[in-house]
C-alpha cells in the first residue's frame, strides 16, 4: 500500500493540480506503480471551502482526482462534537456504496469505532448534525405507535408517505428496541 497524505505535497512544482491536463499523466504514472507492484495507492486530499456544491467538485485541484478513483471516501466532523467523525462513501465503481461510519478521536479514549452513522455525504459537508433523518424516524414510531402494535406492512406504508427511508426506519426501530411478534403471515412492531 503507498499512502500520498496529501497528494499535492507530491506533485512537484511543474504541475498545477487544477489542470486535468497535467494532472493525468501524474494518476496514470500511479496507475502503472499499482499494476507493477500489486498494491493499493490511497490519496488523500483535502475539501475546499465552497459549501453548497456537489461533494465531488469539493476536493482541491482537478476533479480528474476523484474521476480516476475507484473509491472516494469523505471524512468529516459532526457539527456539536469535536471529538466525533464520520466516513461516508461518496464514489464506488467496484462495489455497492458502503453504510457511512462514524468514530471518536479524544484525549481520553484515544481512537474508538462507534459503529454506523444514518448521514450522506452531502449532509457531513453541509454541517447537518447526527441523525436529524433518524430522530424524526423514532419520533413517528413514537407516534405510529403509541396506540399499541401495528403492522410492519402499515409502519412501512406510513413511513414512506412521509418520505422516511426503509433503512432509516430499521435503524430507528433498532435505537428504541422495539420488538417484531409474527401473527399468522403478518410482522407487527411494539414498543
Amino acid at each position: 500500500m503507498v499512502i500520498l497524505d496529501p497528494i499535492q505535497a507530491y506533485l512537484g512544482a511543474d504541475v498545477d493540480m487544477h489542470r486535468a491536463n497535467e494532472i493525468r499523466p501524474v494518476l496514470k504514472q500511479l496507475g502503472n506503480i499499482a499494476e507493477e507492484y500489486g498494491c493499493a495507492i490511497i490519496l488523500i486530499g483535502h475539501m475546499n471551502k465552497a459549501s453548497g456544491s456537489k461533494s465531488t467538485y469539493r476536493g482541491l485541484g482537478s476533479i480528474d482526482f476523484q474521476a480516476t478513483a475507484r473509491s472516494v471516501l469523505v471524512v468529516g466532523r459532526i457539527k456539536g462534537d469535536a471529538s466525533l467523525r464520520v466516513i461516508a462513501h461518496d464514489k464506488s465503481s467496484l462495489a455497492p456504496e458502503g453504510q457511512s461510519i462514524a468514530f471518536c478521536m479524544d484525549k481520553d479514549n484515544g481512537f474508538t469505532w462507534q459503529g454506523e452513522y444514518d448521514i450522506s455525504v452531502e449532509e457531513l459537508l453541509s454541517g447537518d448534525a447526527r441523525g436529524q433523518k433518524t430522530k424524526d424516524a423514532k419520533s413517528f414510531l413514537s407516534e405510529i405507535l403509541a396506540d399499541g402494535q401495528l403492522s410492519c406492512n402499515e409502519i412501512m406504508e406510513a413511513a414512506k408517505d412521509r418520505g422516511i427511508r426503509k433503512k432509516t426506519l430499521w435503524n430507528a426501530k433498532k435505537e428504541m428496541n422495539i420488538d417484531s411478534v409474527k401473527v399468522g403471515n403478518q410482522w407487527y412492531w411494539t414498543l
